[in-house]
């Protein structure tokens, strides 16, 4: 049976994936050593499955219906430029979430349970922090431009967008970057 590079997801819409896009233009001044994110793949990752049995996606929709089915649908706020693991050697820049935090982390939660029961999902080791992915910095040495673009951009907002869905996704690697489908949705309320 193939298999298939799973994950859960919120999209953001259009307006603020375009606003994020003018981040990530800002923020390549300073950091020439960046695979960027593509426009239509920006969103906030709730849970990374990895590979998955074909013939269990189907399950995993269905699971992730059920969690969310009684949960109020509810608007985040996308904001602050940051990096993991830190400052001064950033690898991953991203954008947090303002308001809405609590209630992803609740979806996450909700939807976590039962994936763990199926096997279908291995628990993190570091606690669950909603963010949008913008890019992945090639090499490891300091970046003290990008540092400094990230400090100035620490409380830059994107503006708030409704959660009204999980998306179950696919993410097939190519040389160009992943492609994302849509094999799954999990309404809120």
């Amino acid at each position: 049976m193939p298999r298939i590079r799973t994950f859960l997801g919120i999209d953001l819409g259009e307006q603020i994936r375009e606003r994020l896009v003018s981040l990530q233009e800002l923020l390549a001044l300073d950091a020439p050593d960046v695979n960027w994110v593509e426009p239509e793949n920006l969103h906030i990752t709730l849970l990374f499955l990895g590979e998955v049995d074909q013939k269990e996606t189907l399950d995993i929709c269905r699971a992730a219906q059920k969690a969310v089915k009684g949960m109020p649908a509810f608007g985040v706020s996308i904001e602050g430029a940051g990096c993991f693991p830190n400052a001064r050697r950033p690898r991953t820049l991203w954008v947090g979430v303002g308001k809405g935090v609590q209630e992803l982390c609740d979806v996450h939660d909700a939807i976590e349970a039962p994936l763990l029961e199926m096997g279908n999902y291995r628990r993190e080791t570091r606690a669950y922090t909603p963010h949008v992915t913008l890019g992945r910095v090639k090499g490891e040495r300091d970046n003290d431009a990008l540092s400094m673009a990230l400090t100035k951009h620490k409380t830059w907002s994107a503006g708030e967008t409704m959660v009204n869905e999980v998306r179950v996704m696919s993410s097939k690697l190519t040389a160009d970057g992943p492609t994302y489908n849509v094999l799954g949705r999990a309404k809120l309320g």
